[in-house]
């Protein structure tokens, strides 16, 4: 007598594996429909098992039946080796590859056209097994094993071959139903009556969707998509595999300000809103395309080379589609979608390369309102800077190689130039001119900044002590700070060390921080404010008027000179920002500040905030920010003419 118990057990494992899989929305995607039909499969052989093995035990007379259940077991049975094969094979994605390869082709094809011949055959032959005197196997059940062993071989060198695809977590987990399954069909071929193989199985299938199968890895919360992490998986595996790929770039460029204004929730609702438009525009145009949502209201659609016919299309409709207003709540919002077309890898050398565009393309372009090409906007060098600036930076501070340029500052009442903005500047031998936002924002992210500006100090105290600035009769140097600087508790020590060492008077130094910096109120900031301040070091508020500005801050804090941002040099003619500026000159007077206004290009503008009572004026009006010695031509050119 056979046991079916462990077929019973099996089958219960996976009706309850194949729930789960629609519970947990694991439908999706090549592998996940792999995985269901392979579980499926083994639902069907563990039926048949059961059915097979209980007309067996009960010795029944009824031959079609029992054939039939015979058949069906022996058929499903041996599938789930080839269906296990293609799982392995959708984990490493390298179907493009196979496609390609007609020998391969063949190799896979060939067991299971061996085996499925066999069994039409049995009908006549029996040769693989009968059942009119009991179950019995034939001469050729051995095809059964051999090609199973088969497929195992060709999964396990798939597995070794493409292990850099896979991660060790995929690696153990599908390495493990192999042996699984083979103890199983060991025990069962030695022990006939003892029915293990669908229940190994079984178990097998559950660990796969244990260690694989798991939604919160790849699967966005809110918008169902797959999120992130799977974008980048599976671009790095396009990378290794050499397949090639369209994608549509989506990036809701007012995203940040759409959730300011609704809230987080709603913003929420808002991309679940763009998601459902995508994946209905991708079905009904059937794109076949792989949905991901990133964050920050960036998506992704990434099309096969087979449908790369169809995502221009798909482009231009989810282009028209996010032009019109959403409603959520009673609001009506309108999206300002970025969407740019891209080949990967022909347009991008590398991962790296795609992400870096990918992240902010949207910030870098004037909307249009039109579909993007990749290859239109990319600039490869910018890209290299982006992927590479913190060995560019520190390459700079290992060899000294940045420049700190000066831009002049005239004095409206004293009809002369009085003092300069010292400014950073790096020219990499490799990559040429890099921006100066890039650097501080890197050099803030990294830490470099501190180093870095240490190295400006000393540069600018150098400078002050030098003979040639005595000649210039300039009254001091204004030096940036930034938010980490100023929030540095070595600040003070290092650079009175600094100016000590080339005899720097303090009243030479002027310091100047950003109303960001300064709306802060830390006492580690107010600390060294005030200890530089004792010191004799002057400082003033750059940007006033570009952010929130804490009044009360501004007022605690021991500032001499107020710079105005250059934002409000390019309204000029707005009467709203005059009577602003009016206003806003008077209150610092009031002060006792001085007021410096920034971004000055043309007589007209100089004549106006001359007008205006503002103290100093810096701008290209005057001079661009300029080298060393460039700079003491110009003064001393200008102490001639003036």
């Amino acid at each position: 007598m056979k046991n079916i118990s462990f077929d019973i057990a099996a089958l219960f494992l996976l009706i309850v594996l194949i729930s789960s899989c629609y519970v947990r929305k694991m439908t999706r995607g090549i592998s996940n429909h792999l995985f269901l039909i392979l579980t499926m499969n083994t639902i069907a052989s563990t039926i048949f098992d059961i059915a097979a093995v209980s007309l067996d035990n009960a010795q029944s007379s009824n031959i079609m039946a029992l054939y039939t259940a015979h058949l069906g077991y022996l058929l499903t049975h041996f599938l789930s080796a080839p269906l296990y094969l293609l799982f392995i094979i959708s984990l490493t994605d390298v179907w493009h590859k196979l496609r390609k390869n007609i020998i391969h082709q063949i190799m896979l094809i060939m067991p299971l056209a061996v085996m499925i011949g066999a069994l039409i055959a049995n009908a006549v032959n029996q040769r693989v097994f009968s059942v009119e005197n009991g179950y019995k196997r034939g001469p050729l059940f051995i095809l059964m094993y051999a090609g199973t062993l088969l497929y195992v071989v060709f999964a396990i060198i798939c597995i070794i071959q493409y292990h850099g695809l896979l991660g060790r977590t995929k690696i153990m987990t599908t390495s493990t139903f192999v042996p699984l399954e083979l103890v199983a069909m060991l025990v069962q071929m030695v022990h006939p009556t003892a029915r293990v193989e669908m229940y190994g199985g079984a178990i097998g299938l559950l660990i796969i969707s244990i260690g694989i199968q798991r939604p919160e890895d790849y699967i966005d919360s809110f918008t169902q998509l797959l999120k992130y992490s799977a974008y980048v998986y599976d671009m790095k595996r396009n990378s290794c595999n050499d397949k090639h790929v369209k994608i549509i770039m989506l990036n809701i460029g007012n995203f940040q300000s759409i959730q300011a204004m609704i809230g987080f929730d709603s913003a929420m609702k808002v991309l679940k809103e763009v998601s459902n438009k995508l994946c209905e525009v991708n079905r009904k145009m059937r794109g076949y395309a792989d949905v991901y949502y990133l964050d920050n209201g960036r998506f992704r659609m990434v099309f096969l080379e087979r449908y790369y016919d169809r995502a221009e299309g798909i482009a231009e409709v989810i282009n028209q589609e996010l032009k019109k207003e959403i409603n959520i709540n009673g609001l009506e919002i309108n999206l300002t979608p970025y969407i740019v077309v891209a080949n990967y890898p022909e347009e991008f050398m590398n991962f790296r390369r795609l992400m870096a565009f990918g992240a902010d393309f949207h910030q870098r372009s004037i909307y249009t309102g039109r579909i993007m090409r990749a290859s239109e906007m990319y600039n490869q060098n910018q890209l290299d800077i982006q992927n590479n600036i913190d060995a560019i930076i520190e390459r700079a501070l290992e060899n000294e190689s940045f420049e700190v340029y000066y831009q002049p500052i005239y004095s409206i009442p004293q009809n002369k130039f009085v003092s300069a903005e010292a400014l950073i500047r790096l020219f990499d031998q490799e990559h040429g001119f890099i921006s100066p936002e890039l650097l501080i924002t890197t050099a803030e992210r990294n830490g470099t900044i501190h180093r870095i500006g240490e190295f400006v100090f000393e540069k600018v105290c150098r400078f002050i002590a030098s003979d040639e600035f005595k000649e210039l009769d300039l009254e001091y140097i204004e030096v940036n700070l930034s938010v980490a600087q100023i929030m540095n508790g070595d600040l003070p020590e290092n650079y009175l060390a600094i100016m000590k060492k080339y005899g720097v008077s303090p009243d030479k130094i002027n310091l100047e921080i950003t109303e960001t910096a300064a709306a802060y109120a830390q006492k580690v900031m107010t600390d060294n404010i005030e200890e530089l301040t004792q010191a004799g070091i002057s400082f003033s508020l750059d940007d006033y008027g570009t952010g929130y500005s804490n009044m009360q801050r501004m007022i605690q804090l021991p500032l001499k000179i107020i710079k105005l941002d250059k934002s409000f040099v390019n309204e000029e003619n707005s009467p709203k920002v005059w009577v602003f500026l009016k206003n806003t000159v008077k209150m610092l007077k009031d002060m006792d500040m001085e007021i410096v206004i920034e971004g000055v290009e043309t007589q007209k503008m100089l004549e106006a905030f001359s007008n205006l009572q503002c103290d100093f004026v810096q701008g290209y009006f005057f001079s661009k920010p300029i080298p060393q010695n460039d700079f003491v031509a110009f003064i001393s050119k200008a102490k001639n003419i003036l």
